[in-house]
Parts: C-alpha cells; structure tokens; sequence
C-alpha cells in the first residue's frame, strides 16, 4: 500500500483541511494518508479547543486513514524543531511522501532556497543575529535577512507562515537523509491567520475559533466545517462542558507564576534573556490571561512565543526536560485508524524503525511522561466528574478504530 503523510493540529478539521486531504491523497497517487497529528497543547502555544480523541476522531471520519500523535516534546516548539519531529514519524511509518499546504504552491522554489541559503549561509546568519539584536523578533529576523539577500521571485516568500512551516518540512527531510518525497498545494482561499470569514465555505481554523468563543454559537461555522467535526464538537461541549481556550487556564498560570522567583520562572523552557522579570510583573497586575499577554508582549517576543513560554511554565516543563540527548522521537503514539490503517501497519510493522504504543501501559520513556503531564494540565479546565473522565482517556483509551 502506498502512504502519504500530512502533519496536522485539526484545531479544529474544517473544509481546507479537507481540501489539503484529497488534493494529497491524489497528488501523491497513495492508498492511504497518514497524520502527525499535535496532541493536547498545539505548537503555537495554544491549547486545543478540543482533545486529541475528538480531533483524531475527526479526521477519522474525514477520511485520514492513521492518525499518530505528535510527542509534546515537538509539538510545542518553534519550526524548526516542530518540523524535525513531525517528518521523522512519518518516514518511520513508511511513508512515500509527505504532503503540505503552503502559499508557494510549487515545490522547486522550496528546494531552489535551501540550496541558496545554504550557499548564503554566512551572510544570511549574519543579517539574522544583526535584526535580533536590534529587537526584531526571531520570525521577523528570518524574513529580513531573507529578503536582504536580494534573490527575487523564483525564491520563496519566507514571510508567510505555510512557506516557513513547509521550507523547514523539507530541510527536515533532506537533514534525516529520507527518500520521502515532498510535495505542496496552494492554500485555498483562507489565509492561516485570518481572523474573518471571507469565503462560504473555506474559512482558517483562527475565524472559526474566534466565531465559536466570540459568538457562543457553534451553528455559525457549520458551513466551514464536515458534519463530523461539527458533530464532535457538539458532542464534546455536552460530553465535557466546555470548549478549551486559555483563559480557563488563566488562574493556574498566575497563580504559577506569583509563587516563583525570577530564577525559578527562568528555569522553564523557552524563558530566556530575562523576560521571567517582565512576565512575573505581567502576572501581577492582569486580569485575563489576554491582559497578561498583551502586558508582556514585546517587538521582540512573539504574541506565538510568549503562549509557548506560557504553556511550558503551565506544564512545568524545565529547559533540562526538553534539551536531553533524543534529537529524534523514540516512539509513535497510535491515537487511531480506519480498517485501511489496520491493514498498512500490519503489512509495515516489520519495516517501522519506532516502537508503536497503543497502551501506555506498554511503555516507558521520558519524553512519553512530557506527553501524560500535558494531558493531565489540559484537563484542570474541566469541572470534575468530566476532568476524571478525560484523564483515564489518556490511560485507557485504546486507538480509536473507524
């Protein structure tokens, strides 16, 4: 059989997902898709607005054949290492391609600007620490010194959120020397983070968020969504009480963040340069967790930067947690399959260079214990008995089969 592999956070599976999902599937000529999915907590820092239960089920009956779970490790991390952990799951899975939705649409210019900036390097690495140093944020720096070298339209726009996201898929492919081949598709109509809805049917899961907890009224979205997405956020609200957003999270944030020094907050990942000072001051006089960020955000730390140094303070995740010897991860978490995806693992087990966990049982391993503390933290926003009921999912749930 032959696989194709997406990398995904389904926060939540609307109809350009859905797009990106056929447009893969016949672009790559494969039997089955595969998704590296984001677990709990997403790589912008954001809680997802459902479990990874309700979004591999999603997916699911959307037609992705396997859904594996993206170790927290690598889903709550900047691009690069996003990347790194998102394309080695799916060449261990076997998979003949890896598939991207980006603003480019054609997969030369990916290729042609790595090889450029590799030949650049010195002088593109240069421009990056000279607009870091003027107070640039990270991203911002990339696209400037980019831009600086002058190379013209048949190089990527690396100012766009997809091209980054699908230039650092590729890098990641060539940097494990897999054999997989990369291919992109144009994002259709949406923009990534667009905030409104500007067609009928397609719409970026950033305005669907927005309508769902600016509108309290899930109906708003159907027409940007399959029945099965719309049904298993219906069913979570009633199931659970809740959607997730951080602002249920907001009082275990301040309430961390008021009990630690400034050397103690400094210790959690991604909290660096001193910004433990700005951040405990922020926690002291906001009100919502969107008055926090705004009290903290700065030119040079990112709205997206700042979530992530949130959610790790939030998990207590430590630099010395996230910066062991395991480059790569050393596991694939199974969070469900249609009868297809069966079949492939059963014809592929032999040839899956990663241990495949189905119960947690089954295995141990740090990075794995990263995963069950975020998962445990994801359900502090639901009232009990329902916070139970989502916590002895993460023990005993079993793949979900379709």
């Amino acid at each position: 059989m032959k696989s194709t592999g997406i990398i995904v956070e389904y926060n939540p599976f609307h109809n350009g997902h859905l797009y990106h999902f056929t447009q893969s599937k016949e672009t790559s000529n494969a039997d089955i898709v595969i998704a590296v999915m984001s677990g709990n907590f997403l790589q912008r820092g954001e809680p997802a607005i459902v479990s990874k239960w309700a979004r591999t089920k999603m997916a699911l009956l959307s037609g992705i054949d396997l859904v594996v779970e993206l170790p927290y490790k690598f889903a709550v991390q900047q691009a690069e290492i996003f990347a790194l952990g998102s394309v080695y799951l799916l060449n261990a899975l076997g998979c003949q391609s890896f598939c991207f939705g980006s603003e480019s649409g054609e997969i030369d210019t990916f290729s042609r600007t790595i090889d450029i900036l590799e030949i650049n390097k010195k002088q593109y690495n240069d421009n990056i620490k000279k607009y870091m140093q003027a107070g640039n944020s990270y991203p911002s720096a990339l696209s400037k010194s980019f831009q600086d070298l002058g190379l013209g339209a048949k190089y990527l726009d690396l100012s766009k959120p997809n091209n980054i996201l699908g230039y650092q898929y590729v890098k990641a492919r060539n940097n494990i020397h897999s054999k997989m081949e990369a291919l992109t598709i144009s994002r259709k109509n949406a923009n990534y983070h667009d905030e409104e809805f500007s067609s009928s049917t397609i719409a970026s899961a950033t305005a669907i968020r927005k309508a769902i907890f600016d509108d309290n009224d899930t109906t708003k979205i159907q027409q940007y969504i399959p029945t099965a997405t719309y049904n298993e956020i219906s069913h979570y609200q009633e199931t659970f009480g809740i959607l997730h957003q951080w602002e249920l999270y907001w009082p275990y944030l301040q309430f961390k963040l008021l009990t630690l020094t400034h050397e103690e907050i400094a210790e959690f990942y991604e909290v660096e340069e001193g910004i433990e000072y700005r951040l405990l001051k922020a926690a002291e006089k906001s009100v919502s967790f969107y008055d926090f960020m705004n009290n903290v955000k700065t030119k040079r730390y990112t709205w997206t930067r700042i979530q992530r140094m949130c959610v790790h303070i939030l998990t207590n995740t430590k630099k010395t947690d996230m910066k062991n010897e395991c480059k790569y991860p050393e596991y694939i978490r199974l969070l469900g399959m249609t009868e297809n995806g069966r079949i492939y693992l059963n014809e592929n087990k032999k040839n899956i260079s990663l241990p495949i966990i189905s119960k947690l049982s089954s295995f141990q391993n740090e990075a794995l214990q990263l995963d069950i503390k975020a998962s445990k933290v994801y359900a502090l926003a639901l009232k009990e008995p329902a916070r139970q009921h989502l916590l002895k999912m993460e023990f005993s749930q079993p793949p979900i089969q379709v």
